[in-house]
């Protein structure tokens, strides 16, 4: 049995579906934006209770939920791809810190937007909050942009090697406030986004599931 992925286009599970085109992995698509409609947050329930996407389902029925940690899976169960430092490598501390950063300090954010009563807000306050949490988000991508590669810049964000981290900032920066204000905020990552945009392997997927007009 292939593995199961509940995601849709242009979301965050998109990192978890390139990392899986780069791997050749097999995977069946269960499509469903869960902050849209109420058949989708069903279909995603009985799986994971918080209703959200992505979630993996393994050959086995194993359950993973949360991109980063799906993302960090993959790259340390195919290691021969060279997707993610291995536990010895001197910059597997620097990966790990960035995954989350990303997934706790920006990704997380995001979950806000479609319903901003969730933090208390009232709903006429949803343009101001959106606001807000696009400044947030700016300012965190700039705290990463000053300290990530600190040796330099490179061809990407751990070196001269691909990683599941470049896919995953590849695809988070492009949600709210956008490639613009990104490229902007992060300029010495920019080169790096625009290099996993680019990735040949990639193409066809960018194109199918987060085309950059999009963005």
């Amino acid at each position: 049995m292939a593995l199961t992925l509940f995601g849709s286009a242009a979301s965050g599970s998109t990192a978890v579906e390139a990392a899986l085109t780069l791997l050749g992995i097999d995977f069946d698509l269960i499509e469903g934006a869960t902050w849209e409609t109420e058949a989708a947050r069903a279909r995603v329930g009985g799986t994971n209770p918080m209703r959200q996407i992505p979630t993996l389902v393994d050959a086995d029925g194993r359950v993973m939920t949360e991109s980063a940690a799906i993302l960090i899976h993959l790259a340390d169960t195919h290691p021969q791809a060279g997707l993610a430092p291995g536990v010895e490598e001197p910059r597997r501390a620097e990966f790990l810190r960035w995954m989350v950063f990303v997934s706790s300090a920006i990704y997380s954010l995001h979950w806000i937007k479609p319903d901003v009563t969730r933090i208390g807000a009232r709903p006429e306050q949803r343009d101001a909050v959106v606001d807000a949490v696009h400044e947030r988000i700016a300012f965190c991508w700039g705290v990463m942009d000053a300290q990530v590669m600190p040796d330099g810049p490179s061809a990407y964000l751990l070196g001269d090697r691909l990683s599941v981290l470049d896919l995953y900032v590849a695809v988070v920066s492009r949600f709210g406030p956008w490639r613009e204000r990104f490229e902007q905020v992060a300029p010495r990552m920019t080169p790096v986004v625009r290099r996993v945009d680019a990735e040949p392997r990639l193409q066809a997927f960018w194109r199918a599931r987060f085309p950059l007009d999009d963005i």
